[in-house]
């Protein structure tokens, strides 16, 4: 938004079926819209895009294509976007938009503060270009091979949701730049068989227990002064440089139980320590905290007994709220999304004198500010997608309206009041035994079951092929304190797999029409890791199950993530030996699919291969899916129907 809230920029495709999105304007007084930016009159050709920003691009899931992102300048007179790895702004005021001539394929182009040059990376390279005269100059240039400026390493884009490397100083004069050096992460090798004459792909991954990039920071002035910044650290969570206080830079130890808030004197590079937060067991990344108010006081999201809870300065000011994420700081009031005793809803909340929740209907709601106005962003279960409104003003949506309608009926299941939904075929008549789709996610840091309609629209689909599908949030996902999560530690198999046996008995107690003598899985990623446990472990309940991009051995797995919830592999070998899927390939008595992209670099397809060959040794008949070409994402339409189809054909003759 602008910051007088007169202005509302968003970005929408041109039609339901493009995914090229073009950026437009909102006014708020009037409700009307404006086209400012149209990747189809900018572009004459197909998008090319970098091979940086495909990386950039499968860290963020973006399938997106046209602008993908953009950033403002103070005033919102300007925006900078890149397309097909070229530099564009936008003025704002007039509605044009024009390309600005560059050193190579852009990616992440960011305008600074005052609206007079933009930043963006190229080769490793940061760079500025003026908007006036148009010169164009490195600030930052990398001292060896595997050495880039201005770009986030694999680990902090793909588990920290730190998809910046660089930030620009509020007077746009000088900019903080990360320094990543790969040089000693281990080399991995993703080949493509279905091309043989293809070279393989040379990827650094951190994997658990191995080294990761060596990240440091420097103050970058456009005169050319380089001053490191004066702090070592294992990993860099965040940076914030605003107006209301010195550079923050967040960072934690490599165990995660130590966080350390700093503040930065950008002439000298020192630092002087702010906080120390410390944790027993491990610290969340935290979403838009810590963050100074124009006044200068810290606002951070604390662990506060078993509550996520919103500090500002030395003052906690929220109680009986799960805090998400910080949406907007000022002097007088924060907007935050918190839960409260329902976790499938997310609801705005306006912190002041008074916390007052700006969101009335039951779903899933986030929100931006600019002066006193406010967009908010819904996902109801009534409602197809997300609906943005601003002082009655919808933001018109575009999407086809899907031709199923997906009728979950919220539960709250067991013991632990495990949250779940259960989904019946269109068509059922009361009475009628149903096989039973679990169809769980089941890891950390993510949530399947929310008040929201667009969650469950495949889950839908798969029950009109004749199924009662259930999709159950087990220990370990998010919305429910810190307790709740840290109850997975060292104990993925055991925790998240119980929860899943757990919801699927209590849901037939409470609907008789699930027959527990058909029971089948399926789940991608930690949900496809979940699916081959369960056949593997626990056959007596799970008959058929469908693993796809599974994590099979956790030594495979990334540093950040892995070792938050497993430790280190030197220190607690066992409890990646029990974690782990490899050793089970003899247990094997339930018909299992695994399904994996091979130029996947997130779960790269040795785990499938490597679960593939120990059941075949031990001769336990399975199914291989391989997908050439496909990553960790699969947003190729025809692919994603297809492996639907082929999944619902497996179920049905497993399950006899």
């Amino acid at each position: 938004m602008s910051a007088d809230g007169g202005r509302v920029f968003f970005l929408r495709p041109a039609t339901a079926t493009s995914r090229a999105n073009a950026l437009w304007e909102l006014n708020t007084s009037t409700g009307a819209e404006r086209l400012l930016a149209d990747p189809a009159a900018l572009l004459s050709d197909p998008e090319d895009l970098p091979a940086e920003e495909k990386a950039r691009r499968e860290r963020t899931r973006e399938s997106g294509a046209g602008i993908v992102g953009y950033a403002l300048s103070r005033d919102a007179s300007v925006a900078s976007f890149a397309l097909s790895g070229r530099l564009f702004v936008a003025d704002l005021v007039g509605g044009t938009a024009r390309e600005l001539p560059t050193q190579g394929g852009v990616i992440d182009p960011r305008v600074d503060p005052t609206g007079q040059r933009v930043a963006y990376v190229t080769r490793g390279t940061l760079r500025v270009v003026e908007l006036e005269s148009g010169e164009d100059y490195a600030v930052a240039v990398p001292d060896g091979e595997d050495v880039t400026f201005g770009l986030a390493e694999f680990i902090a884009a793909e588990e920290m949701s730190r998809y910046r490397g660089y930030w620009w100083e509020p007077n746009g004069t000088r900019l903080i730049a990360a320094r990543v050096n790969n040089s000693e992460v281990r080399r991995w090798y993703i080949a493509d068989p279905a091309n043989p004459g293809t070279a393989a792909t040379e990827i650094a991954y951190p994997a658990a227990g191995t080294a990761n990039a060596a990240v440091s920071l420097h103050v970058v002035s456009l005169d050319g002064t380089f001053v490191p910044v004066l702090v070592d650290f294992d990993y860099l969570n965040d940076v914030h440089w605003s107006s209301g206080g010195a550079p923050l830079i967040v960072t934690q130890t490599r165990d995660q139980r130590t966080r350390r808030i700093y503040t930065m004197t950008p002439d000298t590079g020192a630092v002087t320590e702010l906080v120390v937060e410390t944790d027993p067991v491990w610290l969340e990344v935290t979403d838009g905290a810590p963050a100074w108010t124009p006044d200068g006081r810290l606002v951070r999201i604390v662990a506060h007994g078993d509550e996520y809870a919103l500090q500002v300065g030395d003052d906690v000011v929220t109680s009986g709220l799960q805090v998400r994420r910080v949406l907007d700081v000022r002097d007088d009031s924060i907007l935050v999304a918190a839960s409260e005793d329902d976790p499938t809803q997310t609801h705005v909340y306006e912190v002041g004198q008074k916390t007052e929740r700006l969101s009335t209907e039951d779903g899933v709601h986030s929100a931006i500010r600019g002066g006193r106005t406010v967009v908010k962003i819904s996902a109801t279960l009534d409602t197809y997608g997300t609906k943005a409104e601003v002082d009655g003003h919808v933001i018109e949506s575009w999407a086809d309206t899907p031709v199923i309608r997906a009728r979950p009926k919220m539960l709250t299941l067991g013991e632990r009041g495990l949250r779940a939904a259960l989904l019946l075929p269109s068509d059922h008549v009361q009475g009628t035994r149903l096989p039973v789709l679990m169809d769980p996610y089941g890891g950390p840091h993510a949530q399947r079951v929310v008040s929201a309609q667009n969650a469950f629209l495949a889950s839908q689909w798969l029950a009109d092929q004749g199924f009662a599908v259930i999709v159950a949030d087990g220990r370990g996902t998010p919305g429910r304190g810190p307790k709740w999560e840290r109850e997975i530690a060292f104990d993925f198999a055991g925790a998240t797999l119980q929860d899943q046996v757990d919801a699927l008995e209590a849901a037939a107690e409470i609907e008789p029409d699930l027959d527990l003598t058909r029971v089948a899985i399926r789940g991608w990623s930690y949900g496809g890791y979940l699916s081959a446990l369960a056949v593997l472990r626990r056959p007596d309940v799970f008959h058929a199950g469908i693993a796809g991009a599974p994590v099979t051995d956790w030594r495979l797995y990334d540093t950040h993530y892995t070792e938050r919830y497993l430790g280190h592999p030197d220190d607690k070998p066992e409890v990646y030996d029990t974690n782990s899927l490899i050793d089970d390939a003899d247990k094997l008595s339930r018909p299992l699919m695994i399904i994996h992209g091979l130029a996947d670099d997130n779960v790269v397809a040795a785990h499938t291969l490597r679960l593939s060959s120990a059941l075949l040794a031990a001769g336990r008949p399975h199914t291989v899916l391989p997908l050439s070409g496909v990553t960790h994402m699969t947003p190729q339409e025809q692919v994603a129907e297809n492996l639907l189809l082929l999944q619902v054909d497996f179920l049905k003759q497993s399950l006899g």
